[in-house]
């Protein structure tokens, strides 16, 4: 995988079809996409779709319940961020491949500890682009500058890093073009950029991530 777009919400979360969805990416220069409800993993139209699941409850017991419910380990685990001790708790939690919503926790809720941690465990923070085209003003400063502070962990202690445009449709998605240059507004370079993007083929292909919980 070159290019995943993390976190897309196909029809009925979102306005589009899976395969519009599908075949947007394709011309936007991607090869894949994490269709977040998909049924399962397949190819359309030469795009790999992966299957994913977001948790948002910030319920630890709720949470580990409905990994094991994800089946066989094939979906990507995605679980929003919450205070401190949750967030720690779910980096200790086999089965969650992914973390997402930092920009919207306390500063304090994911520090150097939980940076190593995640590095460790292969757990990626993700970089949601949606805030990022949709907010304007002091909370589009605050978003830019939390994912400042996540690329200064990572560049010292290098756990993964996902982006997503977070699309409920066609017209969310975004070019890899696009994903270069909006990253660029909180420092991160074009070569990191395309790294992070690539950064679920290195999942999947190590292993090390995708596990099936007893």
């Amino acid at each position: 995988m070159i290019a995943t777009d993390a976190a897309v919400h196909p029809y009925p979360s979102g306005d589009s079809s899976l395969r519009r969805m599908a075949i947007a990416a394709r011309e936007l220069g991607f090869d894949s996409m994490v269709a977040v409800g998909a049924a399962a993993e397949e190819e359309i139209d030469g795009v790999r779709v992966l299957r994913g699941v977001v948790l948002s409850s910030g319920n630890l017991r709720e949470v580990m319940g409905q990994i094991r419910k994800t089946g066989d380990g094939s979906a990507i685990i995605m679980v929003n961020a919450g205070d401190y001790s949750f967030n720690r708790a779910i980096l200790q939690m086999r089965g969650v491949h992914i973390i997402r919503h930092i920009e919207r926790t306390h500063k304090k809720s994911f520090d150097h500890i939980m940076a190593r941690m995640a590095a460790d465990r292969a757990v990626a923070i993700d970089i949601d682009l949606n805030p990022i085209i949709h907010s304007r003003g002091p909370p589009r400063q605050k978003v830019l500058q939390r994912y400042r502070d996540i690329m200064r962990l990572h560049s010292r202690y290098g756990f993964f890093v996902t982006i997503s445009s977070n699309a409920y449709s066609v017209l969310g998605q975004r070019s890899v073009r696009d994903v270069v240059l909006l990253c660029s507004l909180f420092g991160m370079e074009e070569e990191n950029a395309r790294e992070a993007l690539a950064t679920l083929g290195k999942m999947r292909s190590g292993r090390r991530a995708v596990e099936v919980v007893p």
